[in-house]
């Protein structure tokens, strides 16, 4: 399975969506991800 998503911020959805795939019965799970917001941000 690839789960594609435009912009991944924390990565918590993707994460959610992979393991409900491997609950399903996918063997492996890909995530990708066209951009990522920075992990900190310095304000």
């Amino acid at each position: 399975v690839v789960l594609v998503d435009d912009v991944m911020t924390t990565g918590a959805t993707l994460d959610a969506l992979a393991a409900a795939c491997r609950r399903a019965g996918a063997e492996w799970v890909e995530v990708w991800a066209v951009a990522r917001t920075p992990l900190h941000l310095h304000l």
